[in-house]
């Protein structure tokens, strides 16, 4: 076995896998899920669809009406197209992919840079260090996590990054980053010849959509990519993820994609929720509703910060050290609520815990748990 691990890359076998947490038992707000069902008649209905599947086919005209209804729903401007992936992961290391250009094919002999604002998704670097790019991190404003745009553009001029990623709103800080600070950061990644890779996955809850301005100015974002998927719109489960883009942009990233990397029963659970997108419309304002309740009461409790949240999730500080954030996510846990610990993720969360937004009974039981946690007596 030895012999044969000595054939694994060196790299990946230093990496952590993603870990998942086990949620057997509890109440799960660790993963920005839409915590809403099916209501039992559309369960029926999908059903019957999904048992009329030609599982015995590959993937072919589903898809392909999968891809035409995403595009009428989020409406790209004139000259964009969109592509499918398995989930926005996929297509995040698709992007990625596409830009690993050998060192010895570079101007300056290094390995291209991926250049993302800290903290933010793991996937971004993830995707960079497993592919072979060199990934830069710029350290988000620390006592509102807005973004740093004097940072990020003497970063994007030092290193001329293949990618810049900007998530709006951004993950795990959940605020939509200041539009002035936006538009300058993307004006330098063109200035410099990069592509800027806007990452929408929480759009649903947030009310805007960089959409708007890139039809305003189409322009000032033929470099940019726009990023979705349909886990936070309420398919966790089905894993869709759309990039939209220039016409030109997207035709040589889709060539990297694998074929049939969409399933047949994927697109069609797909295809029924976009039909009922009133149904997960009316879930993502009954979530909005309660993320208002939920930093209310949370900024209630003794000693604890909670960062105002355009996305499904808030994200608070309730201790001054690693240990005092691990301890609270214990006792969460062993009161039945399962929670993000993102202490360790980097230095500006420390103390800090990431709670999804769930529905009115599991947010009141986080209240309760996370109270009780606060008030016993060391």
């Amino acid at each position: 076995m030895t012999a044969a691990l000595a054939r694994i890359r060196r790299d990946v076998q230093g990496l952590h896998a993603y870990a998942v947490q086990d949620s057997t038992g509890l109440v799960k707000l660790d993963a920005m899920e839409n915590p809403h069902g099916l209501p039992a008649a559309l369960q029926a209905e999908l059903g019957a669809r999904l048992g009329a599947v030609a599982l015995n086919r590959y993937p072919g005209d589903r898809v392909a009406d999968l891809r035409a209804a995403l595009t009428a729903y989020a409406a790209p401007p004139a000259g964009w197209s969109l592509m499918l992936g398995n989930g926005s992961d996929e297509l995040i290391s698709l992007v990625t992919l596409a830009c690993a250009i050998p060192p010895s094919e570079t101007a300056n002999g290094q390995l291209p840079a991926v250049l993302a604002p800290e903290p933010g998704f793991v996937m971004y670097a993830f995707s960079a260090k497993l592919l072979g790019l060199r990934f830069v991190g710029v350290p988000l404003r620390p006592d509102d996590f807005q973004l740093d745009a004097d940072a990020m553009c003497a970063a994007i001029a030092k290193e001329k990054p293949a990618i810049v990623h900007l998530a709006w709103p951004n993950n795990p800080t959940a605020g939509l980053w200041d539009e002035a600070a936006m538009r300058r950061v993307i004006a330098a990644v063109a200035e410099h010849g990069g592509i800027a890779v806007i990452d929408e996955a929480y759009q649903p809850f947030a009310g805007r959509s960089w959409i708007d301005s890139i039809r305003a100015e189409p322009q000032a974002h033929e470099h940019v990519l726009l990023l979705r998927t349909l886990s936070k719109f309420g398919l966790a489960g089905v894993r869709i993820g759309y990039l939209m883009g220039p016409a030109a942009l997207v035709a040589e990233i889709d060539k990297l994609r694998p074929p049939y990397n969409i399933s047949t029963l994927n697109a069609e659970c797909a295809l029924f929720a976009l039909e009922h997108a009133d149904v997960f419309a009316a879930q993502a304002a009954e979530v909005i509703a309660e993320r208002t309740r939920l930093l209310a009461a949370l900024r209630a409790l003794p000693g604890v910060t909670a960062w105002d949240s355009d996305a499904n999730m808030v994200l608070l500080r309730l201790a001054p050290d690693d240990a005092g954030a691990l301890r609270a996510f214990q006792a969460l846990r062993s009161a039945g609520v399962l929670v993000k610990n993102v202490s360790t993720m980097h230095a500006s969360l420390t103390g800090c815990l990431r709670l999804t937004v769930g529905t009115a009974d599991e947010n009141t039981q986080l209240i309760a748990a996370l109270s009780a946690c606060l008030h016993k007596t060391p």
